[in-house]
């Protein structure tokens, strides 16, 4: 009686196990962000799109004039601007990865 229990035990074990690996994969293969790399991702801008874009990415900071230099620096060489008007920076990985002298962010 007691192996009984055992094996019913093991066999629901097994197959709440075989379900966390398979939910594991299933969430691991969802993308982390909800913006289309197409459209914001390295590459996907002309430079002359690059203007209209960062007044979107600065015009909610106080510090509008230095936001709006780096942005368009980072724009004319990445040819991106990240979604939103802070982070999302992982989109566009040349973005996120410039960084100054001292090791800060170069973009905003």
């Amino acid at each position: 009686m007691a192996t009984k229990h055992l094996s019913s035990a093991l066999v629901f074990f097994a197959i709440f196990l075989a379900f966390s690996v398979l939910s594991a994969t299933a969430m691991a293969s969802i993308p982390q962000s909800n913006f289309d790399v197409a459209r914001y991702g390295p590459g996907s801008l002309r430079p002359t799109q690059c203007l209209p874009q960062c007044t979107r990415r600065c015009s909610q900071t106080q510090y509008h004039k230095p936001c709006m230099f780096f942005c368009q620096k980072c724009c004319n060489k990445c040819l991106c601007v990240p979604p939103g008007f802070y982070g999302n920076k992982a989109v566009c990985p040349c973005y996120n990865n410039w960084k100054t002298q001292q090791g800060g962010p170069k973009c905003p």
